[in-house]
């Protein structure tokens, strides 16, 4: 099945937040409080929107996955992690797949998509973090080639522990 992936729009609203409505609840069943029905809400994806940071993979034609790749988007606690803050990355945030694609290698294609985006704007270093619940991306960003960097809080998501990974390209 081949996926597209393409920058996100307004009219993709209803279809992101309802992917984000499918994926919530399995999230917190898992324990990982990362997501709630208000974070990330359509403020959050609209201002994604605005700032051409919001890409979408599609399957058939469907919403199937979402991410917002940012140039040097970092708050400060990223200092917090084993890298250099100073050095400009394009940082993945707000990556989620819906549960009826889920391994459909939708994430690893953001992620590749990523890597793409960082080239063409000279950048060398990827940044993501993950809630320090979600053993899914744990394991994921590893296998693509993402060393762990340390853990981190983050002031407006206060009580969660997130961990962060860096990929150098070559």
């Amino acid at each position: 099945m081949p996926v597209h992936i393409r920058l996100a729009t307004s009219t993709d609203i209803p279809a992101i937040l309802g992917l984000v409505r499918r994926v919530v609840p399995l999230m917190q069943a898992s324990g990982n409080q990362q997501w709630s029905a208000e974070y990330p809400n359509e403020e959050v994806f609209q201002r994604d929107i605005e700032r051409q940071h919001l890409w979408l993979a599609e399957l058939d034609g469907q919403v199937a996955a979402v991410a917002a790749l940012t140039n040097n988007d970092q708050d400060p606690e990223y200092a917090q992690a084993d890298w250099d803050p100073a050095e400009p990355a394009l940082v993945t945030h707000r990556l989620a797949v819906d549960p009826a694609a889920q391994g459909s290698g939708l994430a690893v294609a953001l992620l590749q998509h990523a890597e793409t985006l960082a080239t063409q704007l000279g950048l060398k270093t990827l940044r993501v973090d993950t809630n320090s619940e979600n053993l899914a991306t744990q394991r994921l960003f590893p296998k693509l080639g993402y060393r762990y960097a340390g853990e981190i809080t983050l002031g407006f998501r206060p009580g969660l522990r997130f961990f962060c990974y860096e990929k150098q390209l070559a």
